[in-house]
């Protein structure tokens, strides 16, 4: 069942929401702006979304923008491209980033590529919102975390919020954005509690990063889940090295700007991303500051994932492999 939320912790014009609950007034906000907008995925609507994110809003909008749909994420996807392509703004969910696989060639040969290949006169408002990460148990084929696929494919944007304010201003953004965006939920921060503005005009630009927590001595640039296990390390160490941690919050288009400004100052960078340590977010970030911040870097950069590996199942061996603030930390203390 959904939750109400709380006034915001001394913040004016705030509440405190988790991220499911930021979500869901997202998409209630978004809905309740513009009539061209519907979800649809499979029990996004009579069950509430496998993790609850949808939970009531069928009863507020009805199965006509709230529609159930058949286990085939490629029929699904491809009816959201149509329908984005003729002037809707479909929402569509795939319950697990691992299933992403399924949809690809409506993905990768049709959303991202109608707008170029029509010259920009077919806008394609579309957004694809997906869970991903470890941590549950579910075992590898439903614990990946595959968001550096999309942040590379020319035409899709791709964000992976990690507070409850990112998640709904970001998600506004992706539904009001002309061009597909992927949104990406990490499972193990839906309960994560945070002030979010509750005004109907909070949107967070795509392609913006945000400084969490101020530091001097060590930037830690983090994504989704690894927002707060970074904040987790930097007050572990606090006393000791002062650690700014920035939430990346947009994989396409990337904030290089922040991130070049933050290791001026810092000299030293970790980046912390729960994906796979070869060729993903973490080298695009370093290969960013190689090019415009090398001069100011006073130790190698660091980079905190998981290992070239699937996700056990085992809760031990899954353990080992998903990074954790202990990660972030030794990351840290190797650039110091």
């Amino acid at each position: 069942m959904s939750t109400e939320a709380r006034p915001g912790a001394g913040t004016p014009g705030t509440e405190t929401m988790t991220v499911r609950e930021a979500i869901r007034a997202a998409l209630r906000e978004e809905m309740e702006r513009d009539d061209r907008v519907f979800l649809m995925g499979e029990d996004v609507a009579t069950f509430g979304g496998v993790f609850d994110v949808s939970d009531g809003l069928l009863d507020e909008f009805g199965d006509e923008r709230i529609r159930d749909t058949p286990i085939s994420e490629a029929g699904f996807t491809g009816a959201g491209v149509g329908a984005a392509a003729t002037g809707s703004r479909p929402v569509i969910e795939i319950m697990f980033s691992d299933f992403l696989g399924v949809p690809m060639e409506q993905i990768m040969n049709q959303m991202a590529k109608m707008r170029y290949m029509f010259g920009g006169k077919t806008d394609m408002p579309v957004t694809v919102r997906t869970t991903e990460g470890g941590g549950m148990g579910a075992a590898s084929q439903h614990s990946g975390t595959v968001h550096t696929w999309f942040a590379h494919f020319p035409g899709l944007l791709a964000v992976t919020p990690g507070t409850p304010a990112a998640a709904k201003g970001l998600l506004k953004s992706a539904i009001r954005s002309d061009d597909p965006v992927f949104f990406f939920e990490n499972k193990m921060i839906y309960e994560q509690e945070g002030d979010v503005p509750t005004d109907p005009d909070f949107t967070i630009p795509l392609g913006e990063a945000h400084v969490e927590r101020e530091g001097d001595d060590v930037t830690v640039v983090a994504t989704q889940r690894l927002v707060g296990e970074s904040l987790s390390a930097a007050d572990e160490l606090d006393g000791e090295v002062s650690v700014e941690v920035i939430d990346l919050r947009s994989l396409y288009p990337l904030d290089t700007d922040t991130l070049v400004e933050s290791v001026e100052k810092t000299g030293r960078l970790v980046v912390a991303d729960e994906s796979p340590l070869s060729y993903g977010v973490h080298a695009e970030v370093m290969a960013r500051i190689n090019d415009r911040a090398f001069f100011s870097l006073d130790a190698p950069m660091q980079r905190v994932g998981v290992p070239d590996t699937h996700i056990p199942f085992s809760p031990a061996l899954e353990a080992e492999v998903l990074p954790d603030a202990d990660d972030v930390r030794a990351a840290v203390e190797n650039v110091t």
